[in-house]
């Protein structure tokens, strides 16, 4: 069975699919993320440093617009739900920022749909009910669609205790 989404049952769920996803990211991923407000976008990325080993706490960045977390590599995480211009990105180094080497995560990155890179990792997060979600990913090219494949086999190994 082919499975084309992630369905977390509670926030729990939602970091643990993070996790996984840390595990298979590379330098250079993007994955932007997409939901209304209470989705789940900053419990997934909390998720995502802990797969990346990121030590202390990751609160969202909705005041600062990026924090950068060190890990066994560094995790760029971006919250564009502040900005209302793309010429906006100059100002935080977006560009520079996203071919430093690390990995970016950026919440709210529907924002500025034209800014984002070609190959990146799109992950919308649907609210199915109050804790449940689907969060379908979404490659949009080579390196993105080999994450999204990869992340939804790992998904489905882990819920069957499969260890990889």
């Amino acid at each position: 069975m082919t499975v084309d989404a992630i369905l977390s049952a509670d926030a729990a769920a939602t970091h643990r699919a993070g996790v996984l996803l840390g595990r298979l990211a590379r330098a250079g991923d993007v994955i932007a993320l997409a939901g209304g407000l209470g989705a789940g976008k900053t419990a997934l990325v909390q998720g995502l440093a802990a797969g990346l080993e990121v030590t202390g706490h990751v609160p969202s960045p909705t005041f600062n617009i990026l924090l950068v977390h060190p890990g066994t590599l560094p995790l760029n995480h971006f919250d564009l739900y502040r900005l209302e211009h793309p010429e906006q990105l100059v100002d935080i180094d977006f560009w520079e920022t996203l071919e430093s080497g690390g990995v970016s995560a950026i919440e709210w990155a529907d924002r500025f749909p034209g800014e984002l890179p070609a190959d990146r990792l799109d992950v919308v997060i649907d609210i199915v009910d109050e804790t449940t979600r689907a969060l379908r990913p979404i490659g949009t090219g080579a390196r993105s669609r080999v994450l999204a494949s990869r992340w939804l086999e790992a998904w489905d190994a882990d819920l069957r205790g499969v260890r990889r």
